[in-house]
């Protein structure tokens, strides 16, 4: 006789949510998790989320960074495709609301890196210049334009010159304000551009040329009303490593001096 054919499996009410095992690696660094977020570290070059030419972004890989909660987390905020470095990640709504209110209001304090083509005029100082869309057809570009333009947003940067050298400097930043390409189009309307930027510094979009030498070195979040920050660090990342060397200059010793200075930066409450 033929075998009997199996028995249709009634369909389940329920179906458990997949969720990342504890001992595979996460699909990016994890720099910090508690219960409300998560930093990781982003690469160079992974969009946060989709565009009109797809390919992979950090969207794809959420689900695999719930550890366990039965939501995938969000963005709390954004970083450029070509920025690396810390991003924060909300785990559920009620962190989602609370990261949103931080950062919107500027108490969250982020360090950069960044290696210009020059370098500012003074050693330590802050950029209070207002950014408007350079086109209504390119509405993420951005332009640095007199204040009191109408449609222009104040835009706020604090910086410190870590290394300044003959044609490529150091320079460590902190966003008072957060506007779209605010460090980008702030260091171009000083003169001195981002290595690799192909908006604001003139680098060619062909493969080969310089990636983008924007980093996101700290970030600082005020979870609780009372206590201190919850801090992160991300490495700098290997193409920026890779500049600092030929420049004779040793990562480790950038890095530790951009993150004292974020702390100096930490300590003095901020406005704009």
């Amino acid at each position: 006789m033929p075998p009997s054919a199996p028995k249709a499996s009634s369909p389940s009410t329920s179906s458990p949510t997949p969720s990342i095992r504890e001992d595979q690696p996460p699909p990016v660094p994890i720099l910090h998790r508690d219960g409300m977020m998560l930093i990781v570290d982003k690469p160079a070059g992974l969009p946060v989320h989709k565009g009109p030419k797809g390919g992979e972004t950090l969207a794809d890989h959420l689900d695999a960074l719930r550890f366990g909660l039965p939501r995938t987390p969000e963005l709390a905020h954004r970083l450029d495709k070509d920025t690396s470095g810390c991003l924060v990640l909300g785990r559920h709504p009620k962190a989602l609301a609370l990261l949103g209110k931080l950062f919107a209001s500027g108490a969250v304090d982020k360090t950069y890196v960044a290696l210009t083509q020059g370098a500012p005029a003074a050693d330590e100082g802050r950029i209070d210049q207002p950014l408007a869309k350079r086109s209504p057809h390119r509405g993420w570009w951005m332009q640095a334009v007199p204040k009191g333009t109408a449609g222009a947003q104040e835009a706020i940067t604090d910086f410190r010159v870590l290394h300044r050298g003959d044609h490529l400097s150091v320079v460590a930043l902190s966003p008072v304000t957060g506007r779209t390409h605010q460090l980008r189009a702030h260091l171009a309307h000083l003169g001195c551009p981002i290595l690799g930027d192909a908006i604001y510094g003139g680098a060619s979009r062909l493969p080969g040329g310089p990636m983008l030498h924007l980093h996101s070195r700290r970030i600082a979040v005020p979870l609780a009303k009372s206590g201190p920050a919850v801090t992160a660090t991300a490495p700098l990342p290997p193409h920026i490593c890779a500049s600092l060397q030929v420049l004779g200059l040793v990562p480790e010793e950038i890095g530790a001096a951009a993150d004292r200075w974020a702390q100096t930066q930490e300590q003095v409450p901020r406005s704009a």
